[in-house]
């Protein structure tokens, strides 16, 4: 049952909630901050990580090697999410929170220790655990503690401050440009595992929402209204749609952003690399200039997030979820294609904050319209189903991107004539890469048509049983 919302106050939003209510938003938006931060590290030390851990293999193997990690890394956040959503609800937001905080901090760290590519890839599945139960968590969290009237706006907000996360593992890449790639990936790791000092005052400081409490207490005298349960979830009718067309809404953006937009450094980097040689600097210049463009691009990248996902939040408020979601995915498609297509100099960094811009403003939309699906016994549950199943179908992203790239890569390379040097072939391969990419991006349509079975929630109260 759904009421329609209080009369919209002239207050900003951010001035009506008072101290306890602020230090929510700012301890939930810190965990999904830092949650960023140690995503970003990831993808800017993975290349160098497991070109380490696999001295003398070649470069088609390397991003095939690079691609399965990434897909390892997905899968465990799909199912950090699933297990630690649907505890958030049985035992509360405030702990379980503390819980995925610690365990990808904790595993961070101990990335950096791998002796083996083998050994990485299980500390990251482990990682992936705790970074994917963070979201669902902390969404819950401020949309049942704040105020209705400031929720919309508190959770773009919250989002879009995910974006500092990513912009300082960017800073903090750039500062390391200069050390020796193949160890430097170590440090990054470490500055990721950082964050574990703030499971200390999320325990000591921070209540459980007096929603999440009724709920709890209702869910023991009622048995139809089980907490966190699937079951209740998806059996029945009201609730599963909701979270199986979410979710498919949600499969769109994150195999769009983790199997194609985040794999930008995979085109910066050698098409930065080549306008460093053509200026004929020593390898030692190329080698740091090439991981300082990688970097600038994150950091251009994530500027545009931030704006974008603001101008989500605005549109949202003001035209609706669905018209919001709609134009979001359509710019993320075209905006896609075009950097793929088009990017080929620093000059050209712009590129890489549209695209930004485009794709990652969805994400503000998942914020704050996936709490609008589901009651306060189901919220954490419902929001990391749909966040999370979707990134089982979006671990396959990267590893389908890796093997696309190496099958038109070597189509390509096969087509040159014998003649060809090396500086043609990985241009062969590098263009077969862009192709890869716009083709892989067709999955930003999926959302229009999973948004077409979803409801208009502007205007209402989120709803309950």
């Amino acid at each position: 049952m759904t009421s329609t919302s209080p009369a919209q106050n002239p207050t900003p939003w951010y001035q009506q909630m008072n101290r306890y209510h602020w230090f929510v938003f700012i301890v939930a938006s810190a965990a999904w901050c830092f949650d960023c931060l140690d995503q970003q590290l990831f993808i800017l030390a993975r290349d160098n990580a497991v070109k380490s851990l696999s001295p003398g293999m070649d470069a088609l193997k390397l991003g095939e090697r690079s691609g399965l990690a990434m897909s390892v890394f997905v899968a465990g956040w799909a199912l950090g999410g699933l297990i630690f959503g649907s505890v958030g609800d049985r035992i509360g937001r405030a702990r379980t929170l503390a819980l995925t905080v610690l365990i990808y901090s904790l595993f961070t760290g101990l990335s950096s220790f791998a002796a083996t590519f083998e050994q990485f890839v299980i500390y990251r599945a482990i990682t992936g655990l705790g970074v994917g139960g963070v979201f669902g968590l902390a969404v819950a969290l401020v949309a049942d503690a704040l105020p209705d009237k400031v929720r919309p706006k508190a959770l773009g907000t919250l989002q879009a401050l995910s974006a500092v996360g990513n912009v300082t593992a960017g800073a903090c890449a750039m500062a390391l440009s200069g050390q020796d790639p193949m160890v430097s990936w170590k440090y990054l790791f470490w500055i990721g595992s950082a964050p574990a000092f703030l499971c200390i005052f999320i325990m000591l400081k921070l209540k459980e929402p007096e929603k999440w409490v009724a709920a709890k207490a209702a869910s023991k005298s009622d048995s139809t209204k089980s907490m966190g349960s699937y079951a209740s979830l998806l059996g029945d009718a009201r609730w599963r749609k909701s979270a199986l067309f979410g979710m498919l809404l949600c499969v769109a953006a994150v195999v769009g952003l983790w199997g194609v937009g985040f794999f930008s450094g995979k085109l910066v980097g050698p098409a930065i690399e080549a306008a460093l040689v053509a200026e004929k600097l020593n390898p030692a210049e190329i080698a740091q200039g090439k991981q300082w463009w990688t970097a600038a691009n994150l950091i251009a990248m994530n500027i545009g997030a931030f704006f974008g996902m603001i101008c989500f939040t605005k549109a949202a408020h003001r035209f609706g979820r669905k018209p919001a979601f709609t134009l979001g995915f359509l710019a993320a498609l075209a905006s896609t294609v075009f950097f793929y297509q088009c990017f080929s100099t620093r000059a050209d960094i712009w590129m890489s904050a549209v695209m930004g811009f485009c794709q990652l403003s969805l994400f503000a939309g998942f914020a704050i319209y996936l709490p609008e699906l589901f009651p306060t016994r189901l919220r954490s549950t419902g929001v990391s189903f749909c966040y999370n199943v979707g990134r089982f179908i979006a671990a396959s992203g990267p590893f389908t991107l890796g093997k696309l790239q190496a099958h038109l890569g070597q189509v390509a390379v096969d087509a040159l004539p014998a003649t060809a040097d090396n500086a043609a072939k990985a241009a062969a391969q590098l263009g077969a890469f862009r192709n890869a990419a716009c083709y892989l991006s067709l999955v930003f349509l999926l959302g229009l048509i999973a948004l077409k079975f979803l409801p208009e929630t502007k205007g209402r109260s989120m709803p309950e049983d």
